[in-house]
């Protein structure tokens, strides 16, 4: 299968607030938008109940990952938020194992939900991972590369 048809089976996703990268995650979730449709029932029409799109919504986004170094990346823009907050643009890319872009994700008044660091249970030994959460206003572009 010629490069630019792989379908990205081995996908990893690179994290950027305003231009620096948090680092990259393994795991992506929860990239996607919603229409709240109001119904209108018109008077003398029978025959259907006008779908007007009234709001768009966007759920929280979650990345995973084993505990690399870029943690500290992560706790640093946490920390931040302490000292006043600032809504950053931000950018997710999909890239393949290569390296090379599969599709990306502008990211507009991002702030950080939550972060959860690795269990560090001995009885059960795991890869250590942490989960970032965050949250935005909408979507600034995308597309595949």
């Amino acid at each position: 299968m010629p490069q630019d048809l792989d379908p990205g089976s081995t996908i990893f996703f690179n994290l950027s607030i305003d231009g620096e990268s948090l680092g990259t995650f393994n795991g992506c979730e929860g990239l996607s938008s919603q229409v709240e449709i109001e119904q209108h029932q018109e008077g003398g029409n029978n025959g259907f109940v006008w779908q007007l799109p009234s709001r768009v919504t966007f759920s929280n986004i979650t990345l995973t990952r084993p505990l690399t170094p870029d943690t500290a990346k992560v706790a640093a823009w946490i920390s931040s938020i302490t000292t006043g907050v600032t809504r950053p643009t931000a950018q997710i890319a999909a890239l393949r194992a290569d390296g090379s872009l599969v599709a990306r994700w502008g990211l507009i008044d991002v702030l950080p939900v939550s972060w959860r660091g690795p269990s560090l249970d001995p009885s059960s030994p795991a890869v250590a991972t942490e989960t970032l959460e965050i949250t935005h206003h909408g979507f600034t572009d995308a597309g595949a590369a």
